[in-house]
């Protein structure tokens, strides 16, 4: 037989002026170097210059060359993850040009080359974020960070990798930020740019101005007490703490000058003068405002409510609390929703006994359907979760002050020395009631395709808007997910900047239960059918959620990655048909 030579492909790493470090621990506590408050006053700080780290490139003895692949080892469309001796790149051919990038989603580090690759763009297989394979830029989220990119070269159809060890290990890349240019000009009580709220719609919006090229003064403000942290692994990871989970370090906000104002309430806003006002008296002119200050947790109103040890689960220091009181002990959960849910899931091996208490008949049911629902719900019964379905509380019975029992309306009484709370939550918009920002009759702030209120110059984002949902023609909807917040935070910011941006990403969502995922994607509000393909019992399947013949939704467990491939079709405009899946 004959012998093919080998054919190399070489690959150059490009370095980003400023390659991100290992992210330092953000502080743990009240004050940080962000917080600037003086007697219950914020107060300027002015911050460091950092010198930029010098590019890795200089030293050769950070650069590494390997050979991969023959060029006809790879077709149009195809990814392979490739080893360089020191770490790994992703290589992928798409109409007849290579391009190279890192290898890992920089969100929760999914291998990307099981991802879904589409029009110059590859989408993570878990979560959904989308990189550019030109530049690795991130195009859709989860997440802050982008892809490093490397040069792919051919020579002679001999292929070799000349790439960065940083860039090889760090497998992310913070894209390039301005920074202010003066400090010292400002009035303490003035800012280009106010955002309240410090969540992912908040930071990303920070995050996109900086990246635009913005260098007026940002602030953000929280009731937090904490700089932006990863809020859904509150319920998914609950002994996390802060500083493990924080979006960004402290030292990131010093770098690109962004002010976060921690355990601050914004009491009003004055449209026409542009002035918040804080809860303490403080007063903060604007030029540009988000609203980005997401939900509040709803209580439960039985009696009882006052008793200690029942909690919604909002900060780090609720879920930590919870994990400690829970532990060999009995925990009753009030709402089968994500949270509750998930926190069910992660107390269950931890906890003596688990009760989830539910209105509905299914957990999920009019998010998932009933099938997929109830097999959810045999997983967590085989795992010693109780359920009491189609019943709520009517009272908590408390000893020495601290919840001893739950009793329910079907007059079943439970043991109970912690209960998590999760039925639900509202908009956190009630100081905006007399401002003139249009409020829907539910509390949520209406916003446009480009993220804008009704008021010139003021945005919205994140779980407390209602927003034009292209994928349901325009339907004005309200999305609390992660993913969405990310994006929101994207389109107000390039709008502030008068970019022109309008909304059209897909809805994606995901849920974490005993090592399991489900993945989602899609809006199926209002869903008619459910087309199941797989196995339910075996917890490995695909639903797709039907209304009328389009699918409006999917979901999937261990099936991945057909969400994110149906995300793309829907994300390119394309319509499923139910005769398609059936």
């Amino acid at each position: 037989f004959l012998l093919v030579p080998a054919v190399e492909v070489k690959i150059e790493v490009v370095i980003p002026e400023k390659e991100r470090n290992k992210e330092e621990m953000s502080p743990n506590g009240k004050a940080s170097p962000l917080v600037y408050k003086v007697n219950g006053t914020a107060r300027h700080y002015h911050l460091e210059e950092h010198p930029i780290a010098s590019n890795p490139y200089h030293n050769p003895k950070d650069v590494v060359e390997a050979s991969v692949c023959h060029v006809k080892d790879l077709e149009n469309g195809q990814m392979r993850e490739v080893d360089l001796g020191c770490g790994k790149a992703l290589l992928i051919k798409e109409s007849g040009e290579f391009h190279a990038v890192g290898h890992k989603c920089p969100h929760y580090g999914a291998p990307l080359v099981k991802g879904v690759l589409s029009k110059g763009r590859v989408r993570c297989p878990w979560h959904g974020a989308c990189f550019n394979i030109s530049t690795g830029d991130i195009e859709d989220f989860p997440g802050l960070d982008s892809l490093p990119r490397f040069q792919v070269k051919i020579e002679k159809e001999k292929v070799y990798i000349r790439a960065s060890k940083q860039a090889l290990q760090t497998q992310r890349r913070t894209k390039m930020m301005a920074k202010c240019i003066s400090l010292s000009n400002y009035n303490l009580s003035s800012t280009n740019v106010l955002i309240i709220g410090a969540g992912a719609a908040g930071l990303v919006c920070a995050e996109t101005l900086r990246q635009e090229g913005f260098s007026d003064r940002i602030v953000m403000c929280t009731m937090d007490r904490h700089l932006p942290y990863d809020r859904p692994k509150l319920s998914k990871s609950m002994d996390s703490h802060p500083e493990q989970i924080a979006l960004r370090p402290k030292e990131f906000f010093r770098t690109y000058d962004i002010e976060v104002l921690t355990e601050m309430q914004v009491a009003a806003v004055d449209i026409k003068n542009k002035t918040a006002v804080f809860k303490d008296g403080f007063k903060m002119e604007y030029n540009k405002l988000l609203i980005a200050t997401g939900n509040t947790p709803k209580a439960l109103s039985c009696k009882g409510k006052e008793v200690e040890n029942v909690f919604n689960i909002r900060t780090p220091e609720d879920a930590n609390r919870v994990v400690k009181l829970a532990t060999s002990k009995n925990v009753v959960i009030v709402g089968a929703s994500f949270l509750g849910m998930e926190v069910a899931a992660y107390l269950a091996e931890r906890a003596h006994s688990v009760s989830l208490v539910e209105l509905e008949e299914v957990p999920f049911k009019k998010f998932f359907g009933e099938r997929v629902g109830r097999a959810v719900m045999k997983m967590f019964e085989s795992n010693r979760v109780k359920f009491y379905m189609q019943t709520e509380v009517s009272e908590l019975r408390e000893q020495e002050g601290k919840l001893k029992e739950v009793v329910l309306k079907s007059g079943k009484v439970l043991r109970a020395d912690v209960c998590v709370v999760g039925v639900g939550a509202v908009p956190a918009t009630g100081f905006l009631k007399q401002s003139g920002v249009n409020i829907d009759s539910k509390g949520f702030i209406v916003v446009n395709k480009m993220m804008q209120t009704n008021i010139a110059g003021v945005f919205a984002a994140g779980d407390a808007v209602t927003f034009p949902l292209a994928l349901r023609n325009n339907k004005k909807v309200n999305v609390p997910h992660w993913q969405m917040a990310h994006m929101h935070g994207r389109i107000a910011a390039l709008n502030m900047l008068a970019h022109g941006m309008e909304i059209s990403t897909v809805p994606y969502l995901w849920t974490a239960m005993f090592g399991k995922s489900i993945r989602y994607a899609g809006h199926g509000e209002g869903f008619d059918d459910v087309v199941i393909q797989g196995d339910l019992d075996e917890l490995k399947f695909v639903a797709f959620y039907t209304k009328s013949d389009e699918v409006v939704a999917v979901a999937s467990m261990n099936y991945d990655p057909i969400v994110s491939k149906v995300a793309e079709v829907l994300a390119a405009g394309r319509t499923i048909r139910k005769r398609d899946v059936e």
